[in-house]
């Protein structure tokens, strides 16, 4: 049966829990088919392993669902075999096909099309998953006459890994309610990881409230290359440890050095007559071997031009490869930076737009170095 209720749900009334062992190595580069994995695969179904989790990789909040995932299991000293799943490297149902095979969690994603249904048809394991992305939205649909081992959550209003939070939190305090409350996280911790959760929410569902979310996200970037499990035997111990204060810190002294280096650019500018002209007058910089620098320094150059009575564009102009390409910025919602790009063979959005450009024609686009007096 299909429940709407800000989260698509098909959910089965058994729930028999069994299972699972960590996944380590880090003798194979490649962590998702790789030979490392299908022999974690194999070993597993040696060792009659019932509970297989696999995590949206690199997803952070693949990750943090796998790691409250390992922790329920280990709360229950349940064995349960953990691995990253890749849409460049996808597993074949045939790789998770085990006789024995109870559960199998989609933890951020519920696999490619079919996969799910197909691998809970052939193994009759429970199969439950967790998504929040509108995408998917468009092919829950197509579940709603699976099986009734298929259970798939679908909530736009929360994330996986809140969703999954939640789901192992109840689970845990059901089985052990015999033996008194039970808690996922210690009270040292939970604290921590929830307001951790939040931040990758905030940023999961594009709303951007939270305060300082976008130094978060930089300070968290630095995580990504970390979160095989597979090549990673540390990852979930790593992010346990992971706490809002020190990632906004990283984050903030990132966009402080970027912002330094961006000010340097800003004392060399000159006006740009943007298609000879045509499209008006702005302030240009080069920052030849510095791309990375070209979203900060347009947006403070906007704000620049059109103090200087220019039109509110910066443009950014910078050496790559062979060719020299032209990035336009704006702050100012009226206007299309696009519009330029589009008629010399480039595109993007009216705030943020680029295109290769030749350099004689850039030669007739600049008008000399801007003063500063102006």
């Amino acid at each position: 049966m299909l429940h709407w209720n800000h989260s698509i749900s098909f959910i089965s009334k058994n729930w028999s829990a069994t299972s699972c062992f960590r996944a380590r190595s880090s003798t194979c580069p490649q962590g998702f088919r790789s030979n490392a994995a299908l022999e974690l695969l194999t070993k597993a179904r040696e060792q009659g392993t019932r509970n297989l989790v696999l995590y949206n990789y690199p997803s952070f909040s693949g990750a943090f669902s796998a790691l409250f995932a390992h922790i329920f299991h280990r709360h229950l000293n349940l064995p349960c075999l953990i691995l990253p799943f890749s849409s460049v490297v996808p597993f074949r149902v045939e790789d998770l096909y085990t006789d024995g095979l109870e559960k199998c969690y989609f933890l951020d994603f519920f696999g490619p099309k079919g996969f799910a249904a197909e691998l809970s048809r052939r193994t009759s394991c429970q199969v439950i998953g967790f998504d929040h992305r509108k995408t998917t939205l468009a092919d829950i649909h197509k579940y709603e006459h699976c099986y009734g081992n298929l259970s798939l959550q679908l909530n736009l209003e929360k994330n996986s890994s809140s969703a999954a939070y939640d789901y192992f939190c109840a689970k845990l305090s059901e089985m052990k309610c015999n033996n008194g409350p039970a808690s996922l996280l210690n009270i040292e911790d939970q604290e921590r990881v929830e307001m951790v959760l939040k931040y990758i929410e905030d940023a999961d569902l594009r709303q951007w409230t939270l305060p300082d979310i976008k130094e978060f996200n930089i300070g968290l970037s630095n995580w990504r290359s970390k979160l095989n499990c597979i090549t990673n035997s540390h990852m979930f111990e790593q992010l346990m440890k992971i706490s809002v204060t020190n990632l906004v810190a990283i984050g903030s002294a990132y966009m402080a050095s970027r912002h330094s280096a961006a000010t340097k650019y800003l004392e060399k500018v000159y006006k740009v007559r943007l298609g000879r002209g045509l499209y008006g007058e702005c302030l240009g910089v080069r920052i030849d071997g510095n791309s990375n620098l070209s979203d900060i320094v347009g947006k403070e150059l906007s704000k620049k031009s059109e103090a200087a009575g220019l039109r509110p564009i910066g443009a950014v102009i910078y050496m790559q490869g062979k060719n020299l390409k032209m990035c336009l910025r704006s702050l100012d919602s009226c206007t299309d930076t696009s519009v330029i790009a589009k008629v010399y063979g480039g595109g993007g959005s009216p705030s943020s737009s680029s295109f290769i450009i030749r350099m004689d024609e850039y030669n007739q686009w600049i008008s000399g170095i801007f003063s500063q007096n102006n």
